[in-house]
């Protein structure tokens, strides 16, 4: 083996194949070097985390090698459709500020033209960043309060967004037809996996992509996708924490109902002529309680917020609910769930005697900003529940992946995709629902088990038959805005009777004259 003696060496006189090899010499003793330092700080809690991080990198290695085969004809259709709403919204916008405003000229791209709109013409008061004014996405939320710019700002974000899913779905896909990421195993500090570019600078962050674009995504010919997403997990962690620390089963009791949100309204509202049937109390918590929100909606986006101690005033923002309703409701909410108050203040004792917290898993983080701060507060709060489930669903697909039981093929945080012979279908789903619980050891002998629910088809949209009648889906007699999928995810009853649809080639797909000139 090749000695260098670094400390000596003129780098500028030896030729390019020693230079690399200096170069990935010296990353590998710096990384030892870094090892050597930091392992033997490890306790109990953090060696653990260590290791089960280690032994994720198998499941993780796979997805990332193999992608997801993308539908190409579907991927144009997909393009074609996001380039005709931009131009809707293009014309749309340049009549509000051309004919609107005035101005003779204006570029919705252009940050000097965006000022000159906001700050100039409209009179708005500049937003100020390093001492200079902007109009970033931030700013430009602080601008949409004011009645004059709202819908100005409205188009303008909405063509910034298109304009992403574009450009995402036109560059990031690899020569072979699939789509790949990167899938970050101690990407957060919560144990929840993020991801970003594949090695080769292609796909992204593919655990987000918005429902519009997920029908590209296909399972490979002969084979089928079952997403399986833990059913509440947040909630039942919550749930799991309070019966551990203060004995109280009365959210877990709710949640293990199998509707945790019509549980909640039974209990915040009880005059409401339950009847202990989960189909009917399900129907009764549908009904409007203010305009257009039902009691479940308030329980689920209110009571979710709630749980991580979201104010009055930020969750009225967030569900465009006046203050004084989820006030009411929220003083209805915690009379039914103390413990909730209890958990949230003892977080907040723990966070401030020690720095760190220890999550119903076994996982160890210290909080590095100042404990007195809200906002401090409410991340260590949502810690536990967050974290808590990613470790668990972690440990369940490590598991079925040494299993071999059918491949995985994306994480997405709280939920796992796996493909599977479409002839398996019968066998595999039923395997897949009981072996993904992981049973968590709680206090006093009880058991955590978190379900899972099914959803299978041929690509990553979601089903919809097109059949409706003014937007409401003649199935299921709710609102639908979806496009016509026919091979998309839809809710495993037992048999899935559905034929895949031909794979149209890229050759045949039908091309629109305006993707023909933009395109």
């Amino acid at each position: 083996m090749k000695i260098i003696s670094t400390h000596d060496f003129d780098e500028d006189t030896a030729d390019p194949f020693t230079r690399s090899q200096i170069y990935n010499g010296l990353d590998v003793c710096v990384t030892q070097d870094v090892f050597d330092a930091i392992y033997p700080q490890l306790d109990e809690y953090t060696s653990a985390t260590y290791e089960f991080s280690k032994a994720l990198q198998g499941p993780v290695l796979e997805m990332r090698v193999r992608g997801v085969l993308i539908d190409q004809a579907r991927r144009m259709s997909v393009i074609d459709e996001l380039f005709n709403y931009a131009e809707v919204f293009e014309r749309k916008l340049y009549r509000i500020v051309l004919d609107g405003v005035g101005l003779s000229t204006f570029n919705y791209r252009s940050p000097p033209d965006l000022q000159r709109l906001f700050y100039h013409e409209l009179g708005i008061r500049p937003i100020i960043r390093a001492g200079r004014p902007t109009v970033d996405r931030g700013a430009r939320e602080k601008i949409e309060k004011y009645p004059i710019a709202t819908q100005i700002i409205k188009h303008i974000n909405a063509l910034a967004d298109l304009e992403d899913k574009i450009s995402v779905l036109r560059t990031s896909i690899d020569p072979d037809g699939r789509i790949r990421t990167s899938y970050n195993i101690a990407g957060t500090s919560t144990g929840r996996f993020s991801s970003s570019l594949s090695e080769f600078g292609t796909g992204g962050n593919l655990q987000n992509v918005e429902e519009s674009l997920r029908s590209i995504f296909i399972a490979d010919p002969g084979f089928k996708f079952c997403k399986l997403d833990a059913k509440s997990g947040e909630s039942y962690c919550v749930g799991a924490i309070e019966w551990n620390r203060f004995g109280d089963p009365t959210y877990l009791n709710a949640v293990e109902t199998g509707d945790v949100h019509t549980a909640v309204a039974r209990i915040v509202w009880p005059a409401l002529g339950w009847t202990g049937d989960l189909r009917h109390d399900k129907g009764l918590a549908e009904q409007p309680y203010y305009r257009r929100h039902s009691y479940r909606f308030m329980c689920k986006k209110l009571g979710h917020g709630s749980n991580y101690n979201g104010q009055a005033p930020g969750l009225s923002e967030q569900s465009h609910v006046p203050v004084d309703i989820v006030s009411a409701f929220q003083s209805k909410y915690f009379s039914a769930f103390p413990a909730h108050r209890r958990w949230q203040a003892d977080v907040d004792d723990r966070l401030r005697r020690s720095g760190y917290l220890i999550s119903l898993t076994g996982r160890k983080r210290w909080f590095f900003g100042r404990r007195s701060d809200p906002s401090t507060l409410r991340e260590a709060i949502a810690y536990d529940p967050q974290c808590s489930l990613a470790d668990i669903v972690n440990a369940a697909m490590s598991k079925l992946w040494r299993e071999r039981v059918c491949p995985i093929v994306m994480q997405d945080h709280d939920a796992l995709t796996f493909m599977y012979r479409e002839e398996d279908e019968d066998r595999i789903i039923p395997y897949l629902l009981s072996a993904l619980v992981v049973p968590i050891p709680l206090a006093n002998n009880r058991v955590l088990r978190i379900p899972y629910d099914a959803e299978v088809g041929w690509n990553k949209g979601h089903f919809c038959c097109g059949e409706k009648t003014n937007g409401i889906c003649n199935k299921s007699g709710k609102e639908c805005d979806r496009q016509v999928n026919l091979d998309g995810l839809d809710s495993w009853k037992g048999h899935d009777s559905r034929k895949r649809q031909p794979i149209i080639g890229l050759l045949d797909a039908i091309v629109t004259k305006k993707f023909a000139k933009v395109g």
